[in-house]
């Protein structure tokens, strides 16, 4: 007797090896979230208990726990070196990703972790120097974070564009923890940064330095003495060159977190080659010859300017009632002026962008994901402090001066961050002239087509955006090179070009200002008598370190749109 066949539906073919590892791959990024959340909150837990007089955690607990985590952090890193760069033939890492790491981003993290390492010298030296009073782990940590900044800066340098296939689970919570202890670090810093400005202002007549000492020996718990006084003048130096850098540590830091993080994505990616991306990377030199000028050079004005007013406004804002009135008076001035002409840059760049017939690039990209997230967000906590600032500015007396300066000025940082972002949004899901995104290939091929001119070839929405000579030329390969580039010296890039290169001088000069210690929100009493100090201090002192970073990091963006432009 044969046997029935079934007449149900034929059952679909057993699932690759492969799969059982792909849905663990959220198991693994969940199990190093939650790692890193707790111990975020942890650290968060100590920094913030320690940054209030009353509660019994002092800066030595900060400073052991931070300690501990760079320690543990750096022996990961070593651990890591190990396995892939010192036996690259386990085959750990078999792809890597050519738009994770740019150029400008690693120079970014080498100049601030220079400029951290000269911090961590400055208080080593400051804390040396009154020993007697202090606790050794205060000496311990500077030490400890310059050589975490020495190994994080080499890790990150040679294997940010790495896509690790070994130790899925454990990378991802290595990567996790060094994130998350870079942001202990920023936070630790913030915090420090904030009381260090709320208690100058509170005392603007007084002497920073002393303010500064007192401060910390109460928060030790330490009576003011004679011998932790810092009365040598290299004790001096040291304690305000460290203050005064903080604000490079505080980049370094953020820098590091979004390069670890776009590795944590990178974990377990497989990619079609790895070797791929833009086919042409044109140099500086080449791209600055391909502008108009007119941005850089007004950009440069407004950079030059804008540090005469932030000397000026640093020199006369603790002075006297009239000066302080006149030096707010020009910040304001300067910054409307100079928020108008960006937010009318930006509107000019998208304008500009719907006569361009580039592609745009839709392929999955976690650093341009990353950016994009870290554009919008951060911007708003610059969006919360304008809100408040034009509801005093409205409810209160808008018809004094510096409260309508006041309201002009949140106006324009609203429209300004809203239209910059849209215009680096875009820049960067462009596909460069003269590239072909790699591997999306044109719907139908235009092979053995001649065209007259590069205009024509751009109507064509099948045709690749890059011509490719069919047979041999007599123009040879510098023809070939000569139509690829062709597009570059258009009007519609060089423009382009000139709004990256003025916007991301302008965004360095508004960067510094803050960053360095001008706080025009308690200067100008207009949102401190509505809200009164403890709560406007509670908003600036939260929204604007967010603020801030956005400054730096959409230059470091429109570093790469003009790059690509």
């Amino acid at each position: 007797m044969s046997e029935e066949l079934p007449t149900g539906p034929k059952e679909s073919p057993p699932a690759p090896r492969a799969a059982p590892r792909e849905v663990w791959k959220k198991g693994g990024r969940l199990l190093s979230v939650l790692l890193a959340v707790n111990v975020l909150l942890l650290a968060g837990t100590f920094v913030s208990g320690g940054a209030f007089n009353k509660v019994a955690v002092y800066d030595t607990d900060v400073f052991a726990l931070l300690t501990t985590m760079m320690l543990l952090a750096v022996l990961w890193i070593l651990f890591y070196l190990l396995r892939t760069v010192r036996c690259p033939d386990t085959d750990a890492v078999p792809y890597r990703d050519a738009h994770a790491g740019p150029i400008w981003l690693r120079g970014g993290l080498v100049l601030f972790g220079i400029c951290t390492l000269v911090m961590d010298v400055f208080k080593t030296g400051y804390y040396s120097s009154s020993l007697e009073c202090q606790s050794a782990i205060k000496i311990l940590y500077p030490i400890t974070q310059a050589v975490f900044v020495i190994v994080q800066t080499y890790f990150l340098c040679i294997s940010a564009k790495d896509c690790v296939h070994s130790h899925l689970d454990l990378t991802r919570c290595g990567l996790m923890f060094t994130l998350t202890t870079n942001l202990a670090i920023w936070m630790a810093a913030v915090v420090d940064e904030s009381v260090h400005q709320a208690h100058s202002l509170s005392s603007p007549h007084g002497n920073t330095s002393h303010t500064r000492l007192a401060l910390e020996l109460e928060r030790a718990g330490s009576p003011v003495g004679e011998d932790c006084s810092c009365n040598t003048a290299i004790c001096q130096i040291f304690q305000q060159g460290y203050f005064y850098l903080y604000p490079f540590n505080i980049e370094y830091s953020l820098f590091a977190s979004t390069m670890l993080y776009v590795m944590w994505k990178n974990v377990g990616r497989l990619l079609a080659s790895s070797t791929h991306g833009h086919s042409h990377t044109p140099s500086l030199l080449n791209l600055f010859r391909e502008t108009f000028f007119a941005g850089p050079i007004l950009g440069l004005m407004l950079f030059v300017v804008g540090l005469a007013v932030f000397i000026i406004y640093e020199v006369q804002v603790s002075g006297e009632r009239g000066r302080t009135q006149q030096a707010l008076v020009m910040y304001y001035i300067f910054n409307i002026v100079c928020l108008g002409l960006m937010t009318l840059v930006s509107l000019s760049g998208s304008v500009i962008y719907r006569f361009d017939r580039r592609a745009m690039d839709h392929r999955k990209n976690p650093t341009r994901s990353l950016d994009m997230a870290l554009l919008v967000g951060a911007a708003l906590g610059q969006y919360a402090i304008s809100y408040y600032s034009i509801v005093a500015a409205v409810a209160g007396t808008p018809r004094e001066l510096l409260a309508g300066l006041s309201l002009a000025h949140a106006l324009l940082m609203i429209a300004q961050h809203t239209f910059q972002n849209v215009f680096i949004i875009e820049s960067l899901h462009r596909v460069p002239p003269g590239a072909e995104p790699h591997g999306t290939p044109p719907k139908e091929p235009c092979h053995g087509l001649t065209f007259a001119s590069l205009d024509t070839l751009h109507t064509l929405p099948a045709c690749p955006p890059t011509p490719r000579l069919v047979g041999p030329s007599p123009a040879g390969p510098q023809g070939a090179v000569s139509i690829t580039l062709a597009p570059r010296g258009h009007w519609r890039y060089r423009c382009l070009k000139d709004i990256s290169l003025f916007l991301l001088l302008c965004n360095i000069i508004l960067w510094i200002m803050p960053a360095f210690g001008a706080r025009p929100h308690f200067s100008n009493t207009v949102e401190v008598d509505f809200y009164g100090y403890s709560l406007w201090a509670a908003i600036v002192n939260i929204c604007l370190p967010f603020g801030i970073f956005y400054r730096m990091h959409a230059a470091s963006s429109l570093l790469e749109v003009y790059m690509l432009s």
